[in-house]
């Protein structure tokens, strides 16, 4: 994080090595490095000494009422996990907890319907030939694993060769969101359609090129892939607004597919949010919980059958999307 404040209070040696330890792990640790830093001012200006956390200290730091709820409940947790660490190293220090809820989210992802899908997908495959460029072999294949997979763009981009396990049937996503790997099983269609792009398209490439590659065979920029979207959504007479439809919406139908299925088979959701939130890359149950959300908000016929069954299970507010 590029600053130029170094660190003055009695905590500085101890939030230098959270710091770099955290770091080591391979996580960016830059917003919360700068929440640790003024920590550290508010720690000396105030004049406290050695290594200490008490609840009135913390709590004046965490939530100054000139700040917004997002900034407490960010506080809480960067606060939260420092005493921790604290504690992991001997420091008996009060640990603050997450009671900062936060509102909802206004934003409403774009869920195709299958009509809309199929034309988008018709105007992929039937774009006009594009001279110098591999979008007519490459898009096809890269908005059809987006939609098939759930993936992040990005993480879509940054796929090579070596990342890729067609006898299995299974990707790896590396360096995904907070920095985790993980594997995504695909589908036997999709898997199919892999390997004949593989076979042609990539038959002398290397283990470290991309499989969905821009110019020159280098990584695709996002700004390219949405240019690309925004001519299909044109082609295929899909209206776009200031609100999407975005890439990012395969991914939200995906998921509520996902849980629309379940539920229509009988099946408790509360049970499957792990396993749909490893499969997303969630790092906690509040990204997969508005999918939950938003199931019900889309199809409160179907929810209902469920809470008749399984009892109460939709969140009733308090639950704030922020996940790209």
């Amino acid at each position: 994080m590029k600053s130029t404040y170094d660190l003055k209070s009695d905590l500085k040696g101890i939030i230098s090595q959270y710091v770099k330890e955290k770091r080591q792990t391979g996580f960016k640790f830059e917003n919360q490095e700068r929440y640790l830093r003024h920590f550290d001012w508010f720690y000396f200006y105030h004049g406290y000494d050695g290594i200490n956390l008490t609840k009135s200290m913390v709590n004046e730091f965490i939530y100054n009422k000139h700040e917004r709820p997002v900034s407490h409940y960010n506080k809480e947790v960067v606060m939260k996990n420092f005493a921790l660490y604290l504690k992991n190293h001997g420091y008996d220090v009060y640990e603050p907890q997450i009671r900062t809820v936060l509102p909802r989210s206004n934003f409403i992802p774009h869920i195709y319907t299958n009509e809309k899908l199929k034309r988008f997908f018709l105007a992929v495959d039937n774009y006009p030939i594009s001279v110098n460029s591999y979008r007519n072999t490459v898009d096809p294949l890269l908005f059809r694993f987006l939609y098939g997979t759930g993936t992040r763009l990005s993480e879509a981009l940054n796929l090579t060769i070596a990342d890729v396990n067609l006898d299995e049937g299974i990707v790896t996503i590396r360096h995904g969101k907070n920095n985790k790997d993980r594997f995504v099983p695909i589908a036997q269609s999709l898997t199919d359609r892999m390997v004949v792009y593989m076979e042609s398209f990539h038959r002398f490439s290397k283990d470290n090129t991309f499989v969905f590659p821009g110019v020159k065979m280098g990584r695709m920029d996002k700004s390219t892939a949405y240019n690309h979207f925004r001519d299909y959504l044109l082609m295929a007479d899909i209206p776009h607004t200031g609100a999407g439809p975005r890439i990012h919406d395969f991914r939200h139908g995906l998921a509520v597919a996902c849980l629309k299925k379940w539920a229509l088979a009988g099946i408790d959701l509360t049970n499957m949010l792990p396993y749909l939130a490893a499969y997303m890359g969630h790092c906690d149950f509040r990204a997969t919980q508005y999918y939950l959300r938003l199931t019900a908000d889309l199809y409160p016929h179907i929810i209902s059958k469920v809470e008749a069954e399984f009892g109460y299970i939709i969140p009733e507010g308090g639950c704030f999307y922020e996940e790209n």
